[in-house]
């Protein structure tokens, strides 16, 4: 059933998830176009995994309602997985077969033939980077290439839709950056994207259009730029003082910035621009050990939403 790209591939509509007395997802609305890269950018247990699974088939919705390519889950199950692709938190690959093997495994529960499947496998291992270990056991890849075999196998099945669970937690830059690469491709070729995470440079970087949950409810949504421009001013000025200085500040930086937020190891000063802010604080007879200019991310979003940072 091809779908039609001026409808939304997801739709949810006061969607709640509960366990118990306990509410996971609580009554959220979001719509997820074709061929977009959407986002779930949170804290853990901000609903976000929970979210995964109703859209996934693996978990029933509580409440409200929830279309995935047209199909209701309750009712389609079989057939929206048979389009899903799914990459979980935890890499549950084979260690004991070869990289190989796992698509080779993988593809046969599809109803794929042996030569299909050899031949999807190929373009795969070619795709992540993996021709070179194919015929290597799992166990010893780096988790970086571990990362990118699962994330071939779930493409074995030519996915309409490719769900990513927190994509690259636990992986150094580099692995981070290939991956990125990989993600960005797949969404080049029309696969849509819709992925968790809670590294807001990550979410930056794939993310067409995200929402921010918290306490199992959305409370924004938008492109990471508008949510930015939204939330946050254009640039921010981050002031680290000596042991003890910033509790005799007693209000000096009142004035200087549209909002000032002090963390625990400094003090950010939101304003449209940095220098005039830093210039500002140097007037004052302030001395700060280091003064850093950069432009507004989403972590100052989120601090703005919450008051906390998105890593717990």
């Amino acid at each position: 059933m091809p779908d039609d790209p001026s409808n939304p591939l997801i739709r949810a509509r006061g969607l709640t998830k509960r366990f118990g007395e306990f509410t996971a997802v609580d009554s959220i609305d979001f719509d997820v176009a074709v061929g977009e890269s959407f986002g779930f950018l949170g804290p853990n247990g901000a609903g976000k995994t929970s979210t995964m699974r109703m859209i996934g088939c693996t978990s029933p919705i509580t409440g409200g309602t929830l279309e995935v390519m047209g199909m209701n889950p309750a009712v389609h199950g079989p057939q929206i997985r048979a389009r899903l692709g799914v990459v979980p938190q935890q890499d549950t690959l084979d260690s004991e077969l070869t990289v190989r093997e796992n698509l080779a495994i993988y593809g046969r529960y599809f109803g794929l033939s042996r030569a299909e499947v050899g031949r999807r496998a190929d373009e795969l291992l070619e795709f992540a980077q993996l021709t070179e270990r194919a015929n290597d056991q799992v166990e010893p890849l780096s988790g970086g290439m571990k990362r990118r075999l699962t994330i071939a196998r779930s493409l074995i099945n030519e996915p309409t839709l490719l769900l990513l669970d927190e994509p690259t937690t636990g992986l150094d830059p580099q692995a981070r950056h290939l991956l990125w690469d990989r993600l960005y491709r797949l969404k080049q070729r029309g696969v849509t994207l819709v992925l968790t995470t809670h590294y807001m440079d990550e979410a930056e970087q794939l993310c067409d259009r995200l929402v921010v949950m918290d306490k199992a409810k959305i409370v924004a949504e938008g492109s990471p730029r508008e949510l930015i421009e939204r939330y946050s001013t254009r640039e921010v000025t981050e002031l680290r003082f000596a042991p003890g200085i910033v509790e005799t500040l007693d209000g000096r930086l009142d004035g200087i910035a549209q909002r000032v937020e002090h963390l625990p190891d400094r003090i950010l000063l939101y304003a449209d621009d940095g220098e005039a802010a830093a210039v500002a604080v140097n007037q004052r007879g302030l001395k700060p050990e280091t003064v850093l200019v950069r432009r507004s991310s989403l972590e100052d979003v989120f601090l703005r939403l919450t008051g906390r940072s998105l890593i717990e």
